[in-house]
């Protein structure tokens, strides 16, 4: 019954799962937008801002999910490598958890794109 339920409502899952990883990753980027991110940071911060905050954006609204999602992927591969990693290989150690969290997120993000509720339906595969 409940491998039923679950199978009949994926859709709505995977939906409600789209909504938080983007809505997540766009308060990401919009704490570092808030912490002055754009006054004297370097360039990989700024870039790392623009991307979540236009990355988080898109997937919430189901706005070529597929792409906005694999450039987030990438950026999250970096950020774990250049900021996490030197602090030790374990994320839990290096505080690098949200990281590689959000790289899994993004890869099913990828391979799944957008499905129901989405502006991608609006316009055509």
């Amino acid at each position: 019954m409940f491998k039923k339920f679950v199978k009949k409502n994926s859709d709505y899952f995977y939906f409600v799962f789209r909504i938080l990883i983007g809505l997540l990753f766009f308060l990401h980027g919009y704490a570092k937008v808030q912490s002055g991110v754009f006054s004297g940071s370097s360039i990989l911060m700024v870039a790392a801002s623009v991307i979540e905050l236009v990355a988080g954006l898109f997937i919430v609204l189901g706005l070529f999910t597929r792409s906005a999602a694999f450039v987030a992927a990438i950026e999250m591969i970096f950020a774990y490598f250049i900021a996490h990693f030197p602090n030790g290989w374990s994320p839990l150690a290096n505080k690098g958890e949200a990281s590689v969290l959000f790289f899994a997120a993004f890869l099913i993000l990828t391979a799944y794109e957008s499905r129901k509720c989405a502006l991608d339906n609006l316009f055509g595969k």
